[in-house]
């Protein structure tokens, strides 16, 4: 993959197989991360306007931010996730979903005061993504993307992991990565090397106040969470089922054999940036 090239589009309508599961293993992010957002967003931006979400799935980021009281449109690409998101969002009145992917929703003219992206921004087209977060925000208007990739603590732990992916043929699974072997900045970690949006909103010219910054946060996870997490990814949710079933089970094995369970560290890294 470049930064030219989306990933495989198809492989964005596998959650959906497991929407209820995605939001129960999925990790959510931090409140000083909803906090810096909305900081950022109320800074210079234009006051009273809703938040639009692009590929908000279950509602994992969604949740915090219409909880602090953001009127917020979600777009969510696939109907079985969009009802779930529906059903967690129930309880906020201004909070509307729309099943549309981001390249094939228009805003016919409204404008919003932020746009955000919670683990969704690499399913976008790099294409035509930056045209049109400038056409959905209002002068003054945030753009907000952000992830929580984990990197494992143990070592031993990682190494005994790492002999599973290799043994089935997988790369770049969640827990590829040491926490020694991670970057001091936003971005720098495996899979997002090189795609860190910085260098296309600046290649766009038309933002100004860019902004990356990094929180991180430990976890524990016990072995059925953290199958469950594994259950709810691409990469897992591509393989046939009798291959992912055997992958599985090799990790909870591992796992088990490791305490019954997986410590790791989220790097929640955020990209900043406003409509000039």
């Amino acid at each position: 993959m470049t930064s030219s090239q989306p990933l495989d589009m198809t492989l964005s309508r596998v959650f959906g197989e497991v929407a209820e599961t995605y939001h129960a293993a999925r990790p959510g992010y931090p409140d000083a991360l909803i906090a810096e957002v909305l900081s950022y967003a109320s800074l210079t931006g234009p006051a009273g306007l809703p938040a639009v979400e692009v590929g908000a799935g279950t509602g994992k980021a969604t949740l915090p931010f219409a909880a602090l009281g953001t009127p917020m449109l979600c777009l969510e690409p696939d109907p079985r996730m969009a009802d779930v998101l529906r059903r967690n969002a129930a309880a906020f009145p201004d909070v509307r979903v729309e099943v549309a992917s981001f390249e094939d929703w228009r805003p016919d003219g409204t404008r919003f005061g932020l746009l955000l992206a919670a683990t969704s921004w690499h399913w976008t087209d790099p294409a035509t993504r930056w045209p049109r977060v400038h056409d959905a925000l209002a002068p003054g208007g945030a753009v907000a993307l952000f992830w929580n990739p984990m990197s494992v603590v143990d070592p031993a732990l990682h190494a005994a992991l790492a002999e599973v992916d290799r043994r089935h043929g997988l790369t770049l699974s969640p827990h590829a990565g040491l926490v020694s072997s991670y970057g001091d900045t936003p971005g720098h970690w495996p899979g997002m090397l090189g795609h860190w949006p910085d260098e296309e909103c600046r290649r766009d010219g038309r933002f100004t106040d860019l902004r990356s910054l990094r929180i991180p946060e430990r976890a524990r996870y016990d072995t059925d969470r953290y199958l469950g997490h594994l259950s709810s990814i691409s990469l897992y949710r591509a393989l046939p089922d009798d291959l992912r079933d055997h992958v599985l089970a090799d990790t909870a094995a591992v796992l088990d054999a490791h305490g019954g369970g997986i410590d790791i560290e989220h790097l929640h890294d955020l990209f900043l940036a406003r409509r000039a």
